[in-house]
């Protein structure tokens, strides 16, 4: 206890309190090989709160200098613990141990002390503070000066000096000897110990508030965060974090004719990634029990329950029935499949919604924006290249690459309206994330890839009237390519038919006089949004289907004789319809809740394919995707639909 002899009381009494709470992690630190590196030891604050509660105050109230006792308790511990080692355990002394404040569960977890990014005010300098954003901007990695030991030449006292942000890490002695001795130095004089430099990894990111929580003209704000040693490279752009951390100001670099101003910026102590629990959907036992005995009941008459659900999509929108189904596939998904070579194909489904104004496309994006757990919604106006994928900018000097639209909605959806209004050479920015699922950027010598494992919702408006003599590439003026890497492209004609515009125009004045609505909600009601909300999250993460022998036959038979009597130029889009189908029937099974892919999945795969036909539609039943209505008995005219797809297949493969 010697050595604890020398140690002020607060770092002993947090040494004590490393020790018998975290000393599996002491060991395992002690056990590792490399002195040199950075070593993080998570404490959750809720624990530290049980254990010593003015302690945790402390740390709480004054993290500067608590989280560097902290630091210096950690190592204190680790020698403690390297010590009480056993001799086959060969432990390896570490000079640099970093205590990480996990503050999830805890107290701090309340509005004051975790602010959205917008919020954040000058009362909040000088705490321990928490913050939630997305990484939009990650700098390079770089060196930076730590702390430098000095010795007072009068009483020869040792203390260290540590470098001050505000003042852009510069070193400030004090006016005198810090010493605490009994009797005072005052001492002016210090040299500097040589050898008694150490250096840090330090970078450079920026968090942004996730859009999807502001309110509308409201703008996302954001925040530069300072990642030291064992934190740097640790988040890339896109990321969803939580960071915690003190608040402070630095300097503005200084630019000419620019104002130089303290800007806020957060020192992170510890960093979460919450990409993993970025749905924020919780699903208690008790609704799942809800969902199989839905089922349960809609045994015997399975479409009918799955048209129960389709129509709590949107239910503002009057019919559209293939429409709605083919959001709820989109957004539920199919399995992502990897070779042993390591390639992968996605799982994503991507959909086009190409129709004439005011048949309910933008509807459709919201409520699937609102539906999906991460969603960015943007225009074709109000986006480029740059703006939908990664940008390089200069800050201070330095390049930087900034997350565009697409990169931001990894893991969720992107939705974008207006697809018609983007210039070609930004179309064919977004190729590489739709089909790879990720984006090559070499900008202002930065090279790298980005992950963009998103959905693409996009609406547009046909060039002109539509004529469908013609190719949906020629009504839209989307490159074949483009359109080949939607699974599912409908098109929305309003087209006059006197029987469809009464029934809608009395849906549409029903829906001012609650009373006359009812009756057609009975369904819906079953299904509000945060139930279709949860049951989506929940089966695109439970049900990992798989094809049945059928289902592979009559996929492949369809894909085949599409290829068949499909035209040179089309044979070369309709490749990626083996993929799609099958991505399709799987997302079509976990919306039936189940975990293999029957011939009921297939053929209603092929229906949607069929609804994308313009020109070579196999099977002449789909009709118009805006005139598709919920039928009263579904599975009555699933019957039908099926007995012509397989007499139709059954001409080209006597398999069947």
């Amino acid at each position: 206890m010697d050595s604890a002899a020398k140690e002020p009381a607060h770092v002993q009494d947090l040494a004590a309190f490393l020790i018998r709470h975290h000393s599996h992690q002491l060991r395992s630190i002690a056990l590792s090989s490399d002195p040199k590196l950075h070593y993080p030891l998570y404490v959750n604050f809720a624990e530290l709160m049980d254990d010593d509660p003015p302690l945790a105050h402390l740390v709480f109230s004054q993290p500067t200098e608590y989280l560097r006792f902290l630091d210096e308790a950690a190592v204190w511990a680790h020698k403690v613990v390297l010590g009480d080692l056993k001799d086959f355990d060969k432990g390896v002394k570490k000079e640099f141990i970093h205590v990480r404040i996990d503050t999830s569960g805890s107290p701090l977890e309340c509005p004051e002390t975790f602010p959205s990014i917008g919020r954040v005010r000058v009362k909040h300098r000088g705490i321990l503070l928490t913050l939630k954003g997305t990484v939009i901007r990650s700098g390079a990695i770089k060196m930076y000066e730590g702390e430098r030991k000095y010795m007072c030449q009068k009483c020869k006292h040792e203390f260290l000096v540590y470098p001050e942000l505000e003042s852009r890490n510069s070193i400030k002695l004090p006016s005198y000897c810090p010493s605490q001795s009994s009797k005072a130095c005052e001492g002016t004089k210090f040299a500097h110990l040589e050898g008694s430099i150490s250096c840090h990894d330090y970078q450079e990111i920026k968090i942004q508030e996730s859009t999807h929580v502001l309110s509308v003209g409201a703008i996302p704000r954001s925040i530069p965060v300072i990642l030291k040693d064992d934190l740097v490279d640790i988040v890339k752009a896109g990321d969803d974090i939580i960071v915690t951390g003190i608040l402070t100001a630095k300097w503005s670099p200084d630019l000419k004719d620019v104002r130089c101003d303290l800007d806020p910026v957060l020192v992170a102590n510890c960093v979460r990634r919450t990409n993993e629990l970025k749905s924020e959907i919780d699903i208690p036992d008790d609704v799942i029990t809800k969902f199989k005995q839905f089922w349960s009941d809609f045994k015997d008459t399975p479409l009918k329950g799955r048209n129960a659900i389709l129509q709590g999509i949107c239910p503002q929108v009057f019919g559209l029935f293939t429409v709605k189904l083919a959001v709820a596939l989109t957004l539920i998904g199919g399995v992502q499949h990897v070779d042993a070579s390591g390639t992968k194909v996605r799982g994503e489904s991507h959909l086009l919604l190409v129709g004439d104004p005011g048949t309910g496309k933008s509807q459709f994006l919201k409520f699937a924006a609102k539906l999906s757990n991460r969603s960015v919604i943007t225009t074709g106006l109000g986006s480029t290249s740059a703006g939908l994928t990664v940008t390089a900018v200069k800050d201070g000097g330095e390049w930087m690459l900034e997350a565009g639209a697409l990169v931001l909605a990894d893991g969720g959806l992107c939705c974008i309206d207006e697809f018609d209004s983007m210039r070609e050479h930004d179309r064919a920015t977004i190729h590489e994330a739709m089909e790879q699922q990720t984006i090559s950027v070499a900008k202002a010598g930065l090279v790298t890839t980005l992950s963009t494992k998103t959905i693409v919702f996009g609406a547009t408006n046909p060039k002109g009237q539509y004529d469908p003599d013609q190719s949906l590439s020629v009504n839209t003026a989307l490159s074949g390519p483009l359109l080949s890497r939607f699974d599912i492209v409908l098109v929305l004609l309003d087209t006059k038919n006197p029987e469809w515009d009464g029934v809608v125009s009395a849906h549409i004045l029903a829906e001012g006089e609650p009373d006359k609505g009812k009756h057609d909600e009975d369904l819906a009601d079953i299904w509000p949004f945060p139930m279709l909300r949860r049951y989506i999250h929940f089966v695109k993460g439970y049900f990992k289907p798989v094809l049945t022998k059928e289902a592979e036959i009559v996929i492949s038979s369809y894909y085949q004789l599409q290829r068949k009597s499909a035209t040179d130029n089309a044979a070369r889009t309709t490749v990626r319809m083996l993929e799609s189908l099958i991505r399709l029937a799987q997302a079509h099974a976990r919306l039936m809740f189940r975990n293999e892919v029957t011939r009921l999945d297939a053929i209603t795969a092929i229906l949607c394919i069929e609804s994308s036909m313009t020109t070579s539609a196999i099977v002449d039943s789909v009709g118009n995707a805006l005139h598709s209505n919920f039928m009263e008995n579904p599975d009555m005219e699933y019957a039908k639909q099926e007995r012509l797809i397989l007499e139709e297949l059954r001409s080209f493969d006597d398999f069947l």
